[in-house]
């Protein structure tokens, strides 16, 4: 008898501004379809409540409720709300926003209306195997955080510091990142406590470096290897706005950062986009003025994970291309974008122990 497996979908960040919602699935829809289990970053609050707080500079953060259609469109089961506008607008946007997920259906993870309830996995069974989907934020105004009678994101916070690396003076300083004790314990105690409600445990990190091409913080690192000890499965990172490592440690996988799935944004104007280059070393694509994320943030890719009693057996990712309408387009092997797009993840891949193997229209990911 063939042991019983379902597959998990993980995309990334999530939240389109410009309508018609529907059309951002069309191409995507059809893929997304064949899993069992689909998860996404969801970048904005859908509500009509809550004040812009002053020092989040989050005015495009808070939508109105019904642009929330583009998730119940590609049937996602579950999301994560532990995004860095989570709190934006106060904590009456933020729940009103989980509300009306919830009502339609949407498990949310990694914000609520108290700590424990941030860090709380949603659990979703499918042909008798359970997995545990947690979510946290590394990317927090102050505030932001749940706490124990305070609503807000579950927290996974790093320190920075500044260490010198030449005596002359003026030589850029390397950047240290090290995570908050407590939030890294914190996440630890919930991973160890989801493997035993779940088969396999998926963690969903926002966090990292946006915008800059390749650069992964020190914290990243620490956070994901204290993930797979505690008995993560796997990792689904996000927020970079772009494509970045692909990691194995410890035989298990880490997508640094899954990039944009479905987003859109206000045009920047000539001055706003030539600060953006200088800021981020980056170019912005004057055929994407609507997706102002960088040259690669129209690279994207959907995490997949076969799954059994037994926890994760295979993971891999479908290459995908948002094409100028903001529409995912999943790639297949033959096409060039599809090669263009492995050859590109390999490359910022590059020292984070991964193997590629192209099976299908898929990439199987293990260790090198």
């Amino acid at each position: 008898m063939a042991e019983k497996s379902l597959v998990l979908m993980g995309c990334g960040d999530v939240g389109p501004i410009h309508e018609p919602m529907e059309a951002y699935s069309a191409l995507a829809r059809p893929t997304l379809a064949t899993a069992d289990i689909r998860f996404a970053q969801c970048e904005r609050v859908y509500s009509e409540l809550g004040a812009l707080q002053v020092h989040s500079g989050g005015y495009h953060s808070r939508v109105k409720p019904h642009l929330a259609s583009v998730f119940s469109d590609c049937k996602f089961d579950v999301l994560s709300v532990a995004s860095n506008h989570a709190m934006d607008w106060g904590e009456d946007a933020l729940l009103d926003s989980i509300a009306l997920l919830q009502q339609k259906g949407i498990q949310t993870v990694g914000a609520g209306h108290n700590l424990q309830e941030a860090r709380t996995p949603a659990i979703v069974e499918r042909n008798g195997i359970k997995v545990a989907i947690l979510a946290y934020c590394s990317v927090l105004n102050a505030g932001y955080e749940a706490g124990p009678k305070k609503a807000g994101v579950a927290p996974l916070r790093a320190h920075t510091y500044y260490e010198p690396i030449e005596y002359q003076a003026g030589v850029p300083p390397r950047v240290v990142t090290v995570p908050y004790a407590e939030d890294l314990a914190g996440m630890v105690e919930d991973i160890t406590a989801a493997k035993k409600l779940a088969n396999a445990v998926i963690v969903s990190l926002h966090w990292g470096i946006h915008f800059i091409p390749r650069m992964i913080a020190d914290y990243q690192t620490i956070a994901a290897k204290a993930a797979f000890a505690a008995g993560a499965d796997m990792i689904l990172g996000h927020h970079a706005h772009l494509p970045k490592a692909i990691g194995v440690h410890s035989g298990k996988v880490c997508f640094y950062s899954l990039s944009n799935f479905m987003m859109s944004a206000t045009a920047k104007t000539p001055e706003k986009a030539a600060e953006f280059s200088r800021t981020y070393g980056t170019k912005l694509d004057p055929d994407y003025p609507l997706q102002c994320y960088g040259w690669d943030g129209k690279r994207s890719m959907i995490a997949k994970a076969v799954i059994t009693t037994g926890g994760v057996k295979k993971v891999s990712f479908l290459p995908a291309l948002i094409d100028k309408q903001l529409r995912p387009e999943v790639l297949r092997n033959g096409d060039p974008r599809f090669t263009d797009a492995v050859n590109f993840m390999d490359d910022v891949s590059t020292g984070y122990g991964h193997k590629f193997t192209v099976e299908g229209d898929e990439v199987v990911v293990s260790a090198a």
